[in-house]
């Protein structure tokens, strides 16, 4: 089983692999922005899909902070909360340019636990 994959993932077979990716990718996209002048964004249907796209995200962006795998792992639970709201703060507080505050507040908070640590 392991030579199996082990010759799978060598030579062609990653090259053959990863263009049937691009592949399947690009196609979807394409449909895509073929239907994109169809789609009714105010539907009923494509606002369940932006919900529950968001809800995907938000519940991995938890999972992410309460059962990290790793070298987060290794920072106890109320510190990754306390960046993670200190980081949301930042956000809040700021009228424009929100996102990019907030991300490098959790970084630079993130990255200065692992130095002083």
């Amino acid at each position: 089983m392991m030579n199996t994959m082990a010759n799978a993932l060598s030579g062609w077979g990653l090259w053959f692999a990863l263009a049937g990716a691009c592949l399947g990718t690009y196609f979807c996209r394409a449909i895509g922005v073929f239907l994109s002048n169809s789609i009714n964004q105010e539907s009923e249907i494509f606002r369940w899909i932006a919900a529950v796209t968001y809800a995907m995200v938000a519940a991995l962006t938890v999972r992410l902070i309460v059962m990290p795998l790793g070298l987060m792992a290794t920072v106890p639970l109320w510190i990754r909360i306390l960046i993670c709201a200190l980081a949301i703060g930042v956000m809040i507080s700021k009228p424009t340019k929100r996102l990019v505050a907030g991300l490098l507040t959790g970084i630079l908070l993130m990255v200065g636990y692992g130095v002083i640590r």
